[in-house]
C-alpha cells in the first residue's frame, strides 16, 4: 500500500461514515412528510425481511402526509403492521389499497428530544471518522516500519490525514446544524 493508496482508503471511508448519518438524519422525522421518515421501515412480506421503498411507492401529496401505496395489494396489513411496529411514532391508516400516514405537529419536548438524538448520531459519525484516521495512521507507520515511507513522509501523511479528519468532522458538524434547525422550526 502506498502514501496515494492510504490517503484514498481514508478519504473514502470518511466519506462513507458522512453519508451514513446524512442517511440515518433523513430518518429523523422533522414534523413534515417526508418518504425517508419510512423508506428503511424492515417489513416481512413473501417469506423474506425486506425494505418498505422495494415493497410500495412512497409519496408526499401534502406537506404533513405520507401515502404509501404497495406495489401489491396483498401486502397492504404486511406493511401496516411494520409501520405500527416501528418507532417512527406516526399510526397507519389503512385506506383500501394505500396506506395514510398522517405526520402530528412535534411538540417542544420531543422537538428538543430529537435534537439530543442527533447529537447522539452525530458523535458516532465522528468517532467513525476518527477511527478512521487510526486507521490510516496505523498504516503509514507500517509503511515507515518496512522501509517505504521516511519519518517525513510519515509526518506528511499525519498532515493530510488529519486535514481530512477535520474537514469530515465539519461536514458532520455543519449537517447536524442544520438538521437541528429543521427540527425546531416552528
Amino acid at each position: 500500500m502506498s502514501r496515494d493508496d492510504i490517503l484514498l482508503e481514508a478519504e473514502m471511508s470518511m466519506e462513507k461514515s458522512v453519508n451514513h448519518l446524512v442517511h440515518e438524519f433523513a430518518a429523523v422525522r422533522t414534523g413534515k412528510a417526508s418518504p425517508g421518515i419510512v423508506e428503511n421501515v424492515d417489513v416481512q412480506a413473501y417469506g423474506s425481511t425486506m425494505k418498505l421503498k422495494q415493497l410500495a411507492l412512497i409519496t408526499t401529496p401534502e406537506a404533513r402526509l405520507l401515502v404509501v401505496q404497495p406495489f401489491d395489494a396483498g401486502t397492504v396489513h404486511d406493511i401496516e403492521r411494520a409501520l405500527k411496529e416501528s418507532n417512527i411514532g406516526i399510526m397507519p391508516a389503512v385506506d383500501g389499497k394505500i396506506i395514510r400516514l398522517p405526520i402530528p405537529e412535534l411538540s417542544e419536548e420531543r422537538r428538543k428530544e430529537l435534537a439530543r438524538s442527533l447529537g447522539k448520531m452525530a458523535e458516532e459519525a465522528r468517532v467513525r471518522v476518527r477511527s478512521n484516521r487510526r486507521a490510516a495512521l496505523d498504516e503509514a507507520k507500517k509503511l515507515k516500519a518496512a522501509g517505504e515511507l521516511t519519518e517525513d513522509g510519515l509526518r506528511d501523511v499525519e498532515d493530510e490525514v488529519q486535514k481530512l479528519t477535520d474537514r469530515f468532522v465539519k461536514a458532520i458538524d455543519d449537517h447536524l446544524t442544520h438538521k437541528e434547525a429543521e427540527i425546531m422550526k416552528v
